[in-house]
């Protein structure tokens, strides 16, 4: 799979969209005007992968799909909040609010589950909170696919869905034209070691907040 499309920089511009269903292969023509992102791969234990996003958002909420080249899927836990930054997974996280050291953190694996949390970092000192009432306009919705040529795995897809209900309390949401929020993307592979992917570069770990890039709602 070779890399195509933007290069990674401060600011994202996300495009607006009506609402539409996520399949897991990233088949909507919602997807098909909107320039892909490539994530620089910062740390390489493994082999060289392109790792490319789309992003968009409704008046409901915000929609990634992730295309991660692939050899070796490496996805064994089979329950959602489980610690599935351990294994082969992408990740979103938002800053809505610079006034509040608090975001929101969401993982999905290429089995298709979840980890949606909210993350208060205080100086450093951080834990995360899972969602209380996570039902109805608060559920997310998410699908994955394994790309497959002659039988071997080449890639693995994320699309997922983000409901803008599901952030409350934070603040600066939802957003309007114009509105700005922090943020990075991120994967991690174990083919052979641990390789990670970020959209802006980290210095210690993915909850780095203050080096969030900016997502600019068009």
């Amino acid at each position: 799979m070779q890399a195509q499309g933007m290069k990674p920089s401060d600011e994202l511009r996300i495009p607006k969209r009506e609402d539409f269903e996520v399949t897991g292969n990233g088949d909507n023509p919602a997807w098909n005007a909107i320039d892909w992102v490539t994530l620089p791969q910062r740390k390489n234990e493994g082999k060289t992968y392109a790792t490319q996003v789309k992003v968009a958002y409704s008046a409901t909420g915000i929609y990634f799909l992730f295309v991660c080249e692939d050899e070796v899927i490496t996805s064994t836990l089979r329950e959602d909040f489980a610690d599935l930054y351990n294994e082969d997974v992408v990740e979103v996280f938002f800053w809505t609010d610079e006034g509040d050291s608090i975001y929101f953190e969401y993982e999905l694996s290429p089995a298709n589950y979840e980890l949606p949390i909210i993350v208060p970092n205080m100086g450093g000192t951080f834990l995360g909170w899972l969602p209380w009432h996570y039902e109805g306009e608060r559920k997310t919705r998410h699908a994955t696919s394994i790309v497959r040529e002659k039988g071997k795995v080449k890639a693995w897809k994320a699309e997922f869905f983000i409901p803008f209900a599901l952030l409350k309390p934070l603040r600066n949401v939802p957003p309007v034209s114009g509105t700005r929020w922090r943020a990075n993307m991120y994967r991690i592979d174990y083919d052979s070691g641990v390789s990670t992917w970020t959209w802006q570069p980290i210095q210690k770990n993915f909850h780095d907040f203050m080096l969030y890039g900016t997502f600019v709602f068009e």
